[in-house]
């Protein structure tokens, strides 16, 4: 395992988790939220395991959360910018295992890790105006909102905003 609480553990995607991430990419409705349109293949997902999951390379990680040997979301690093010291991140919990504070504890493990092992200044996610819950769960762990992209997600129902959150290392605040 690569970084590990007492309940959960994060480490990095291996091709064996093919199945269970293309069943959460093609969840159509989690689009909205990871911004996808269409749907992934198998071997999109299988080749992006093998070749392109490297955080220096391709600026991108994905990383699991395990609960035990169970896994039960995932949690990504995406432009990854050593120069600026700064990364984005974004995280999925399986339906089964939300609202049970795990989403939490992997933020928690991965922006320490991103302080005081990448040494970062700092993070930021994105998340839709309708996402009452990650909205929260950010503020509550100190990403502070920083802005607003208006009318930026289009919805069956009309676009809605997305708010940008932003936590800065407090070694650099």
């Amino acid at each position: 395992m690569f970084i590990r609480t007492d309940k959960i553990a994060l480490r990095s995607a291996e091709p064996e988790d093919a199945s269970l991430i293309y069943a959460w990419e093609n969840d159509r409705n989690l689009w909205r939220v990871s911004g996808t349109f269409v749907p992934y293949s198998y071997f999109q997902i299988e080749q992006f395991l093998l070749n392109n999951n490297d955080l220096f390379s391709q600026q991108q990680l994905r990383l699991m959360i395990c609960l035990g040997e169970t896994n039960i979301g995932c949690i990504d690093i995406f432009d990854y910018d050593p120069i600026n010291e700064r990364a984005g991140i974004g995280i999925l919990i399986d339906k089964r295992y939300r609202y049970q504070g795990h989403a939490k504890e992997a933020i928690i493990l991965l922006t320490d890790y991103l302080f005081n092992s990448l040494m970062l200044k700092q993070v930021h996610c994105s998340v839709d105006a309708l996402n009452d819950e990650s909205q929260h769960l950010f503020q509550n762990l100190g990403f502070e909102l920083c802005g607003c992209r208006k009318q930026w997600i289009k919805t069956p129902d009309g676009f809605i905003d997305e708010h940008i959150y932003q936590l800065i290392n407090p070694k650099h605040a």
